[in-house]
């Protein structure tokens, strides 16, 4: 969407500085990719980075099949590994790549998602994973002006709203509920307080909702809260990631200070 900078701005920033980034994570070892989730960024680092193998790590089996069979197509000297687990708990890479320097890629800002203690723990599991030689790129999105935060997450042909909507639309089809999908709206705001957008779903009139067997009643006003998006500053960041096992390398950030993308290595 075009209120939506994050994902242009990345990818402008991997464009930008890639030979920097490859310089500092090394193209001779392994490359894990986070929450590989659309191939996009990770073809534009890859076109600097040249790694060994190539690790993408994602919960969606057949999506990662398809990514992973992709990227190893138009790659062929890359030895492509998919690994379908749940990053955010802690997992070990295959015996076959012990010998191999490791660097992982955790694009989107996905790291604000989580809430400031359990952030720490991803990352700190994230750089037991690496080992002490380790080197992480990841994204994060910058605090800014409450007006292009409430445009990005509130788009005028209102595909976030549809993106947030659709979370009741899979619990009545996976968990035999019966919302009434309609009878909520999207609402996005910044809390300026906790540094974070929230995103929640709010019932516009009266209802009585079955979810697995249990009974839940909303009334008008009445809100789910789906999902959080912090944001950080450079500094802010730099911090929460000293908490959690890692030292700053360099950071990069686009010229209107919408977004970066830090290298961080493990202590």
């Amino acid at each position: 969407m075009p209120e939506y900078y994050p994902t242009r701005t990345e990818i402008g920033l991997l464009q930008r500085y890639g030979e920097d980034m490859a310089r500092l994570l090394g193209n001779d070892g392994i490359l894990v990719e986070l929450g590989s989730g659309s191939d996009t960024k990770i073809r534009v680092l890859l076109e600097t980075i040249q790694p060994q193998t190539y690790a993408p790590v994602d919960i969606c089996r057949e999506y990662l099949r398809m990514a992973a069979g992709a990227i190893a197509q138009d790659h062929p000297r890359l030895e492509v590994h998919a690994i379908c687990t749940d990053f955010t708990k802690p997992f070990e890479l295959p015996d076959l790549f012990d010998a191999q320097q490791r660097a992982a890629f955790f694009p989107g800002s996905s790291i604000g998602n989580f809430d400031p203690a359990q952030a720490r723990e991803l990352l700190r599991s994230i750089a037991r994973l690496l080992g002490p030689d380790g080197r992480l790129l990841i994204g994060v999105d910058l605090k800014k002006s409450p007006e292009l935060l409430h445009a990005a997450y509130n788009d005028d042909q209102g595909v976030t709203a549809k993106f947030n909507l659709n979370l009741l639309e899979r619990i009545n089809r996976e968990l035999d509920a019966d919302f009434d999908v309609e009878a909520f709206r999207h609402e996005a705001f910044y809390n300026e307080k906790l540094g974070r957008v929230e995103m929640h779903l709010v019932a516009t009139a009266s209802q009585r909702v079955r979810i697995n067997g249990c009974r839940f009643e909303f009334q008008p006003g009445e809100s789910i809260h789906t999902e959080n998006s912090y944001k950080f500053s450079v500094e802010e960041f730099q911090t929460l990631a000293a908490q959690s096992g890692f030292a700053g390398v360099q950071a990069w950030q686009d010229d209107d200070a919408l977004f970066s993308v830090h290298c961080l290595r493990p202590v």
